[in-house]
Parts: C-alpha cells; sequence; structure tokens
C-alpha cells in the first residue's frame, strides 16, 4: 500500500472519524432498526469517550513501553530526534518556524546537546504531508539556529515521510558503528513504533522518550471532548501503525520491549 493510500485510510479508521462516520449513517438511516443501531452506538461512544477515560486507557500503555531517563548515561555518542515537533505546512505560510504539539522532542534533543557536546547530532523529518510542499528539517534548521544550537553540527535528513524511513535514511546518512551508544528523542507515545523500526533497520538505539501526555491522576480529566478525541486518535493512530508496520515486515515484533527483541 503506498504512502497516499495508508494515509487516507488511517484518516477515515480514526475514533473520531468512526464515531462520526457512525453518527451521520445512522441519522441518514434511522428510519430502519439499523439506522437506530448505528446512531445509538455513536452516540454511546461520544458519552464515554467524555465521561471516561478512554483516552488515557489507550495511550498511557504506549507511554508506559519504555521507562523514562532518569539518570544520565556517561557518554552518549549521538542523539537522533525525530520530526513531527514542528508544523510544517503553518510555518511554510506563515514564513517561520511554528512549534507543534510534540514540541517536547525538540527541546528535549536541544538539551542533550547541550549536555553531551561531543555527540553527533541528527533531526530527521521531510513531510509526512500528503502534499509535499513543504519541508519540517527546512524549518527545524531556523528555529534551532535560533535557539543556539550551530546548524553544522547537525545533521538534518530531510526526505523521510515515515517513521520506518527516519529509520532507514538516517542509518545511510550517519552509518552508526556498533557498540555506539545513540539517544532516540520522541514522544513518549511514539517510542514503541519508533523502536521497532529502529532495531528492524538494525540500529539499536537508546529510547529516551518526552512529551507525556497521560497522567496517574485520573481524578483531574479534560471536560473537552474535542481534547480528548485527539488523545484517542493519537493513541488508535500509533496502535493501528504497530499493526501494520509488523504485517507489512517493516518490524520484528508488535510491541518492542525495552529488552532487545
Amino acid at each position: 500500500m503506498n504512502f497516499v493510500a495508508v494515509k487516507l485510510v488511517s484518516l477515515v479508521v480514526l475514533p473520531s472519524a468512526l464515531l462520526v462516520e457512525l453518527v451521520t449513517a445512522g441519522w441518514l438511516l434511522r428510519r430502519w432498526w439499523l439506522g437506530r443501531a448505528l446512531l445509538a452506538l455513536g452516540v454511546l461512544g461520544l458519552a464515554a469517550c467524555l465521561l471516561l477515560p478512554v483516552d488515557s486507557w489507550a495511550i498511557r500503555p504506549l507511554e508506559d513501553q519504555f521507562p523514562p531517563i532518569n539518570q544520565d548515561p556517561p557518554r552518549l555518542d549521538g542523539i537522533i530526534v525525530l520530526g513531527g515537533s514542528i508544523d510544517d505546512l503553518t510555518s511554510l505560510d506563515r514564513g517561520t518556524p511554528i512549534i507543534a504539539a510534540a514540541a517536547n522532542r525538540l527541546t528535549t534533543f536541544l538539551i542533550l546537546a547541550k549536555r553531551y557536546p561531543a555527540a553527533k547530532l541528527v533531526f530527521t523529518g521531510g513531510s509526512g504531508q500528503i502534499e509535499q510542499v513543504a519541508n519540517e528539517a527546512h524549518f527545524a534548521r531556523i528555529l534551532l539556529a535560533d535557539l543556539g544550537l550551530p546548524p553544522s553540527r547537525v545533521v538534518f535528513e530531510d526526505k523521510s515521510r515515515t517513521t520506518a524511513e527516519n529509520a532507514t535514511l538516517s542509518r545511510d546518512l550517519v552509518h552508526p558503528a556498533p557498540g555506539e551508544i545513540w539517544a532516540l528523542v520522541t514522544s513518549a507515545s511514539h517510542m514503541p513504533r519508533s523502536v521497532a523500526v529502529f532495531r528492524a533497520a538494525g540500529w539499536n538505539v537508546l529510547p529516551w522518550p518526552a512529551g507525556y501526555i497521560s497522567r496517574d491522576n485520573l481524578t483531574r480529566l479534560s471536560p473537552s471532548l474535542g481534547g480528548k478525541l485527539a488523545t484517542l486518535d493519537l493513541a488508535a493512530h500509533e496502535w493501528e501503525g504497530l499493526l501494520y508496520y509488523w504485517l507489512a515486515g517493516k518490524t520484528n515484533s508488535l510491541l518492542p520491549t525495552p529488552a532487545n527483541d
């Protein structure tokens, strides 16, 4: 399945889209029992997403799959950060780098770059959009320079469109040597899929999760249905991506563990 087809299918099967599809189909077919059943299912699904921590239930296992790094390792030979922290389309429209929801990827990358001044640095990310009119690496170069990190110190991989391409194209750029310790920085929910493809590419990275969303205290839940659906969609995208990559042979395990599978 090509890139565009995968993108379109993934949009259609996201939970928020499925619930809207159920409600819409149910309303159009409400004269028949099937339509009323679909409508009720969609409405109940939306109510469950609002009243229950369904979003946390979906994303928490992904974020907890790889533990946070609480003690800095004595050395890092390299640090690689995955794209997704910059809204490339809005950045192109406004003519300046615009931070996206996954901004913790970049801030963690900057922190580690200062802690390990001898480490090789890689930013990997072209554009995950269907229309290739913008490039995230271009705006990452500008933003990192403005934040005090010389672009000459960073290798920018700007062709990748998927997480699997992040791994293979970056590997071919920097040729990590056996025994080198490379930290992989990405969102905690995105880490399982990222580790899986990097391992499949022969690159045994050190997972360095950032940008947590879920929390233990579930008594202070967001009253925003839109916000909760956005988190649920994010979790579903990752679970679906894990399954798709495994079935397509792009990874060696459905859900990688901290031990090298």
